[in-house]
Order: C-alpha cells, then sequence, then structure tokens
C-alpha cells in the first residue's frame, strides 16, 4: 500500500483535479447536446502542438501552448458562430467536421517529422502517469481562474445553456457569451490534454456527467454525484494500472466505461423490478 501511494499519489491528484472542472464543464455539453465539443477542441489544441513541432518550436519556451491555445480559440470560434437556436443542422454535425479536418491536420503534420507517431499516441492517451507537481499546481491554478469566472457570471452561462431562447429574448448577446464559454473551455482543454490525452480527458468530461445527470435532481445534485462518481472510478483506475502494470491513461479510460456499464445496468435492473 505505501508503495502504491508513493508511486501514484501525484496520478491520483492529477486526476482529482482533473475530474472537479471536467465535472462542471460536462453538464453543460450534455445540456448543450455538443457532447464531441471536448474532443474537437481536444484535437485543436494536439494540432497546435504538432505545428509546435513542425517548426521545431517544441523546446522553444511557451510556445507549444501558445500555438495549442491559438488553434482552440480558432475553434472556439467557429463554435460560437454555428449555433443557432432555430436551424436544420445541428451543431453536432459542425463539431464533427471540426474535428476531423483538425486531426487529419495533425497527421499530415507529423507525417515528416520525426517520433510522429509517439506524439500522436501522447496526444490520445496523454502521460499522466510521469507528471510533475509542476504541472498539477500549473493546471489547478488555470483551472481555478477559469472555475471563477464561471461562477461570476454562472448566471449568464446557466441561462445559456438551459434556456438560450430566453437569453436571445432578454437581449443577451449570445454568440459572445457563447465564445467566451467556449474560449474558456479550450483553455481547459489545451491544460488538460497536456497531462492526459485526448480520450481521457473526454471520459473526465462525459461519463461523471452521465451519471450526475441520471440519479440527480437539481444543478448541484448532478455536480457532486459527479464529482464523488468521477473521483471514485479515477482513483480505482490508477489502482488498477499499477497493480495490473498497465498504461495508466488508457486503463483508466476502459474503468470509467465498465463503471458506467455497470450503473446502466443497475439502473436497468431496478427499472425492470
Amino acid at each position: 500500500m505505501s508503495d502504491l501511494l508513493s508511486i501514484m499519489w501525484l496520478p491520483f491528484v492529477a486526476c482529482l483535479v482533473l475530474v472537479t472542472i471536467h465535472g462542471y464543464l460536462g453538464m453543460h455539453v450534455l445540456s448543450r447536446g455538443i457532447i464531441f465539443v471536448d474532443l474537437a477542441l481536444a484535437q485543436f489544441a494536439a494540432l497546435g502542438s504538432t505545428v509546435a513541432i513542425l517548426l521545431d518550436l517544441e523546446a522553444h519556451g511557451s510556445w507549444p501552448y501558445v500555438l495549442s491555445l491559438g488553434f482552440t480559440f480558432v475553434g472556439a470560434a467557429m463554435f460560437s458562430v454555428t449555433r443557432a437556436r432555430e436551424r436544420e443542422i445541428p451543431q453536432e454535425a459542425f463539431i464533427g467536421v471540426a474535428w476531423a479536418v483538425a486531426s487529419s491536420g495533425a497527421i499530415l503534420a507529423v507525417s515528416s517529422a520525426p517520433h510522429g507517431a509517439e506524439h500522436i499516441e501522447a496526444t490520445l492517451v496523454g502521460s499522466i502517469l510521469w507528471v510533475t507537481p509542476a504541472d498539477v499546481l500549473k493546471a489547478a491554478g488555470i483551472y481555478a481562474v477559469i472555475g471563477l469566472f464561471h461562477w461570476i457570471y454562472r448566471a449568464r452561462f446557466f441561462q445559456l445553456t438551459f434556456d438560450a431562447d430566453g437569453a436571445a429574448a432578454a437581449g443577451l448577446p449570445v454568440r459572445w457569451w457563447d465564445f467566451l464559454f467556449y474560449a474558456s473551455f479550450g483553455v481547459v482543454v489545451t491544460s488538460s490534454v497536456q497531462m492526459a490525452g485526448v480520450l481521457l480527458v473526454f471520459s473526465f468530461l462525459i461519463v461523471p456527467s452521465i451519471v450526475g445527470v441520471m440519479y440527480g435532481r437539481s444543478v448541484r445534485g448532478r455536480l457532486l454525484i459527479a464529482w464523488g462518481f468521477g473521483w471514485l472510478v479515477s482513483v480505482l483506475g490508477c489502482v488498477v494500472s499499477y497493480t495490473a502494470d498497465l498504461p495508466t491513461g488508457a486503463t483508466v479510460v476502459c474503468v470509467f466505461g465498465a463503471a458506467l456499464l455497470v450503473v446502466l445496468l443497475m439502473r436497468l435492473r431496478k427499472a425492470s423490478s
């Protein structure tokens, strides 16, 4: 047990920090029906870091992060523009196209770069096992600023999520506030992908929020359930990774999937009884 804690305590903390911010953002994502926006923004961030490699800027200070953030803001602007109250084409279609283009762009960018395949793998599964205290503190600081921003303007963000028509009728500049939502989301994702990779970040965002919506009766209740479920499963995934000597990121993703399946089966059993 002591060996487990000495080796895995930092990935434990990283997972808890990631679950806290993504559990909140996941509520907005599910309610807006934009399930894959996290994957798309994460892929924009990965495209930015890939361009940094292509331009030989990977070892030049903060340039990879700046490029990742810049590409993410481009995605945020696209998604804020493509949202409309009445249309035949759902926004998820535009998000899917953006993800496909960003993914293909990243593949093209690394096709002639050394260690390109390793970079693509790292963006998918991350390296959360090897995070440093500085990585976790930096991410926690960024998440705290974004969390404070969302807390101050929580009324507007929740109105846009749950009553966009009412927000527009009240004269709220919907597209501007949508851009602020996606841009702040993008800042979170850019930092998260560097630590955990695209797939694990997606799991942190969606799976706990699904469980929260299934069992929570209020926004606060859903958030508390999402946090509790996400924290528990994250720690369990890290333990499984350690004991079975498996890659941590991929293991946590699979444990999230297994835990969601168990919750669904329990719910079905309860409904049929």
